[in-house]
């Protein structure tokens, strides 16, 4: 590591410290905040501003390219759940499974399959009708459910596809979406329980919380789904996606059945199946004109305009730090520092996370950086490497997250309670979720 590397890390830094400025002192547009971040961290790497403006709508187009149809069916398959009803059906068949007493459990098993699919804000706003009532019929404090909801949320938003960061960090490192998904069940659920309910029982002691109000708005469905027919329309995607991974583990590679496998479990093909099998199941066999549905496809995609841009803006600057040298210096870095790639990776989003607020930019910088480095380091397990970037990616949440305010306005918290919840937990999430990659690591490196 020399000086220019040392020159092209403080402009990355300098980058990321405009973008906090931008974002959290000025409230400027994050994607106008990431294209002036790019252009100075360009500029000042010895890039013209054309070549600068260049690459980065080349790693915009090349971004959204790769996840936009991902993200925009992932969305519509969420509003379809919303709007049938299928949430609340779920919800009232698991509770009286798990009962009162057991209603940690109830809520957080209803948030890693309503959160498989659905945006962080989506499930929020989900599930907040089903955790309010839940509370008072099981007795139990506010926080001792709360807490666990947002913490599997969380973690289903960093680490699992079909969520836009996850997305891109596996198309950018040509990691396997089975094995991701996988690996974030057995990696993503303990540390969801380390950040949910533990954490929760610790909090309860110091804070109560009453539970806010609720108007619970009856679906507009002429009926409800099946439980059974609303659970397989979730995971439908997801088991597909597995499947994929299973053929091209066990078949051999011109097998038939294998290559239908991969293309029934791409995501984008798995997900158009879902959408097309939930406009039947959770809408026109519960009531539901195809007008209306169409309307609901539409509106869903109308809402996320916005993060659209701000995903293609990530992998702008991303490139724009590929460009100018910062990605090769960075790496230069990480082996005179002698950093394992897992912990470097977690580290870069962790940065950008703290300093930007926002999970989704810092997985799909971070993926971005250490895209061009992986030729460089062989061996390593890019779906680990998945895994460990996205636990980063939800490290220290703070007041520059927009999850923040979603959490403290749904909770009905304080800024402090918020900051000794919501922040604790991620913080713990992303600490633990590191921990537990790299022992996962280790333990395959001996077999």
């Amino acid at each position: 590591m020399n000086s220019d590397d040392a020159k092209l890390i403080a402009l990355a830094i300098a980058g990321v410290g405009l973008l906090v400025l931008l974002i959290t002192k000025l409230k400027m547009n994050p994607f106008i905040a990431l294209l002036l971040a790019a252009l100075l961290a360009g500029v000042g790497g010895g890039m013209a501003m054309t070549p600068v403006l260049k690459a980065f709508g080349d790693g915009m187009g090349a971004t959204l390219g790769g996840v936009a149809g991902v993200i925009g069916l992932g969305v519509m398959l969420g509003k379809l759940l919303a709007e049938s009803g299928g949430a609340g059906v779920l919800a009232r068949r698991f509770n009286a499974f798990f009962g009162p007493r057991y209603a940690v459990w109830c809520i957080m098993t209803l948030a890693i399959a309503v959160g498989l699919t659905t945006w962080f804000a989506v499930g929020m706003l989900l599930l907040l009708p089903i955790l309010i009532t839940l509370t008072k019929e099981s007795g139990r404090p506010f926080l001792l459910l709360a807490i666990p909801l947002i913490s599997c949320l969380s973690v289903m938003h960093g680490l699992m596809p079909p969520h836009p960061g996850p997305v891109v960090a596996v198309s950018a490192l040509k990691a396997n979406n089975g094995l991701v998904l996988l690996w974030g069940f057995l990696i993503g659920i303990p540390i969801a329980i380390l950040g949910g309910p533990l954490f929760a029982r610790l909090v309860v002691k110091r804070m109560e919380v009453p539970a806010p109000e609720w108007n619970v708005e009856e679906t507009t469905a002429a009926r409800s789904p099946g439980f059974g027919l609303t659970l397989f329309s979730m995971l439908l995607p997801v088991a597909l996606m597995l499947c994929a991974t299973l053929a091209e583990l066990t078949l051999p590679e011109k097998h038939g059945l294998r290559a239908a496998a991969a293309f029934a479990g791409h995501p984008v093909m798995a997900l158009t199946v879902a959408v097309i099998f939930a406009t039947w199941s959770l809408g026109t066999r519960c009531g539901h004109p195809r007008e209306r549905l169409l309307k609901f496809t539409e509106s869903s995609i109308a809402t996320i305009g916005m993060t659209l841009l701000v995903v293609g803006a990530g992998g702008g600057f991303a490139r724009v730090l590929k460009e100018a040298g910062v990605a090769a210096s960075m790496g230069h870095m990480a082996q005179a520092w002698q950093l394992p790639p897992l912990i470097f990776g977690w580290l870069v989003a962790a940065f950008i996370r703290v300093a930007t607020g926002s999970a989704t930019v810092a997985i799909t910088t971070a993926a971005g950086v250490l895209e061009p480095l992986l030729a460089s380091m062989p061996g390593v397990n890019r779906e680990l490497l998945v895994i460990s970037i996205g636990c980063g990616s939800l490290f220290l949440s703070h007041l520059n997250d927009g999850g923040f305010w979603i959490v403290k306005d749904c909770l009905g918290l304080t800024v402090n309670q918020t900051l000794c919840t919501w922040t604790v937990t991620e913080t713990i999430v992303g600490l633990s979720g590191l921990a537990l990659t790299l022992l996962a690591d280790a333990l395959l490196q001996t077999l």
